[in-house]
């Protein structure tokens, strides 16, 4: 019993999926809005798709770790593994964020700021979207968290299985 109060005390509970939803899009919009604002200041001094890779590299690694904190509600760091998947998704949301703005100097040879903007910001919305099911489902899912030893609650007896000391027997 104690065990369990102190393995509580330590371990946050995981948040529910709506509170996740709203740590994502306050950790993950927040650093949309700034790298949406740096990769246009980049992109000044460099060609825009090298911007883009260098600010989405920065931004996902902070958001990673945020969300492997906050977010998610594991109350540890993100490790290797959880980077290189979060690096996966976030390469995806790249690929759409660099699609969307080819598609739009496709379709208009000098769009102003603001048009970027809000192609650049509705990708990354999109994007997001995906990359928060993708993290809450499979990369942070709170089924693949293991549980050590000394919290496994130990099996409850029932009518229908004999005692433990019969079925060693």
């Amino acid at each position: 019993m104690q065990n369990q109060k102190q393995h509580r005390a330590t371990t946050p509970a995981a948040p529910g999926p709506l509170a996740s939803f709203a740590r994502f899009v306050l950790f993950g919009g927040g650093a949309g809005l700034l790298s949406s604002s740096t990769v246009t200041l980049l992109a000044g001094a460099m060609p825009w798709t090298l911007a883009n890779a260098v600010i989405t590299i920065a931004s996902t690694v902070l958001c990673t770790e945020l969300h492997a904190r906050f977010t998610f509600g594991t109350g540890k760091r993100a490790g290797w593994h959880e980077h290189w998947q979060s690096a996966g998704s976030a390469a995806v949301a790249y690929a759409v964020t660099c699609a969307a703005m080819f598609l739009l100097h496709l379709f208009q040879t000098s769009p102003g700021t603001l048009t970027e903007q809000i192609v650049y910001l509705a990708a990354s919305a999109l994007a997001g979207l995906g990359r928060f099911l993708f993290l809450r489902l499979y990369i942070f899912a709170t089924g693949h968290r293991s549980r050590t030893p000394a919290t496994t609650p130990p099996p409850k007896a029932s009518l229908t299985s004999p005692p433990a000391v019969l079925a060693a027997a």
